[in-house]
């Protein structure tokens, strides 16, 4: 009989009868590729048969417990926070990011920083038993624990690891393994997700903590369908420039914990090192008394960071003047130029203007749009922000400062690392007792904040 052809979103994972143009599920174009259906795979039923796997039973709500998950400690603060306060046993994790960021170095230390007697195995489909070898020499990882496998067939692994039974099972990666019952090539949709659900599945059953290590495509999503993170109990998206030292780890999603906490991490010749204070790190080598740039003070989950914006407007004789922005979000970026030329009178219009927050840090918050505002005039007036200063705020369209949540936190840090004045909304004045050493002076729209720090006279 000839097998029936289907054809599948390579971004959602989405099925349909006949090739088109564009995927009706996610809007995609030229997504779709075509895939031969054979008999049903085995997919994870295997796994049972490795001979350690039970069949799941209904039970009763009232009969199930609701302790607190078990969770492993790894020792690298930084982690441990990101994930909610260790790896939950029997989670099935995602790690994503591109070639060259360090997930597979992240993942190899945290082999080595587990509590003792905590049994790992480490699959590798890319690398060699040497390779692997090699970088843990390299990194001062040794471990009796460790245990590593070089193999990309589904079912040898699932059988390896019931017989080892590890506390953690690290998959790098999930785009090189394949299910032999399978049709389609490694990486394909269909392989992506039946090696996922195998190892979901071997998770969930054996209580073992499960990481897949996933690439992401040019568009900096993780790469294979969108289904996959849909599946998993967590989502880690390990970011930064290659060319800088510093990497951010952050939560997509996490359902054993918030998604707004970030780990901050500096690479070096001996692997990730953990920076435990990344205000200071980030604002080390800051120029002084130079215009364009002014500190503020955003939120990540419970963590307060300090960071530097930067702001560039040279005159330009181009019709259409350039708008670059890193670190800060494209459209926030040209609604606070639109902003700062019909509120506060600067005629940016006429000029090229360029964005940056220093240590490779994505400003998502809303609360560094004053400080964004006032590094765009310090370096259209070619007059500098006080060294001295942080602004906190976020800027309206009628150019108004609103009020901004976790005022207290924020005025806290910034005095923590000496800083003398801050700037924040008049709407915040009596919420919070201002500590000591550090003056805040209250704004109530950017032309307020600008005279504060004397570009405006």
């Amino acid at each position: 009989m000839k097998p029936k052809k289907v054809y599948v979103c390579t971004d959602c994972g989405n099925e349909t009868a006949a090739w088109q143009g564009q995927c009706p599920a996610c809007g995609s174009w030229n997504t779709l590729s075509e895939m031969k259906l054979d008999a049903p795979s085995r997919g994870a039923s295997f796994a049972r048969s490795a001979g350690t796997l039970q069949p799941f039973a209904p039970k009763k709500l009232a009969e199930l417990s609701s302790a607190e998950e078990e969770r492993i400690k790894t020792h690298i603060s930084e982690f441990d926070r990101v994930l909610g306060g260790g790896i939950v046993r029997g989670s099935l994790v995602l790690v994503g990011g591109s070639p060259g960021i360090g997930k597979s170095t992240l993942l190899l230390q945290i082999c080595g920083s587990v509590p003792k007697g905590t049994k790992v195995l480490y699959v590798s489909g890319e690398e060699s038993e040497r390779q692997l070898k090699m970088r843990a020499d390299r990194l001062g990882l040794a471990s009796d624990s460790l245990f590593v496998l070089t193999e990309t067939n589904i079912d040898e692994i699932i059988a390896a690891a019931a017989e080892a039974k590890p506390d953690i099972l690290i998959a790098d990666s999930i785009q090189t393994l394949y299910n032999p019952s399978g049709n389609s090539s490694p990486g394909s949709v269909t392989q992506v997700k039946d090696c996922a659900m195998s190892l979901m599945r071997f998770a969930k059953a054996s209580g073992c903590a499960v990481f897949l290590v996933g690439h992401v495509n040019k568009e900096g999503a993780i790469a294979g369908p969108l289904v996959l993170e849909h599946m998993v109990d967590s989502v880690l998206q390990f970011e930064g420039d290659r060319q800088t030292s510093y990497r951010i780890l952050r939560a997509k999603k996490n359902r054993f914990g918030s998604t707004n906490e970030i780990g901050v991490f500096e690479m070096n010749s001996a692997g990730l090192k953990e920076v435990l204070n990344p205000s200071e790190e980030m604002l080390s080598g800051r120029p002084k008394n130079t215009p364009g740039t002014c500190v503020t003070c955003v939120c990540e989950g419970s963590r307060q960071l300090l960071a530097e914006v930067q702001a560039l407007a040279a005159p330009t004789s181009l019709n259409n003047p350039r708008r670059v922005a890193q670190g800060i979000e494209y459209s926030r970026a040209l609604m606070l130029l639109a902003v700062a030329e019909k509120r506060a009178g600067l005629r940016v219009s006429g000029c090229d203007c360029y964005f940056n927050v220093i240590g490779g840090l994505e400003l998502a918050e809303t609360g560094a749009d004053l400080a964004t505002v006032l590094a765009l005039a310090s370096s259209y007036r070619d007059v500098p922000v006080g060294d001295d200063i942080v602004a906190i705020g976020e800027v309206g369209l009628t150019g108004e400062l609103r009020s901004t949540q976790r005022i207290a936190d924020r005025v806290n840090e910034a005095q923590r690392l000496g800083f003398a004045r801050v700037i924040v909304p008049r709407a915040n004045r009596g919420k919070f007792s201002p500590p000591d050493g550090i003056e805040v002076l209250y704004a109530r729209n950017i032309v307020e904040a600008l005279k504060l720090t004397g570009i405006f006279d």
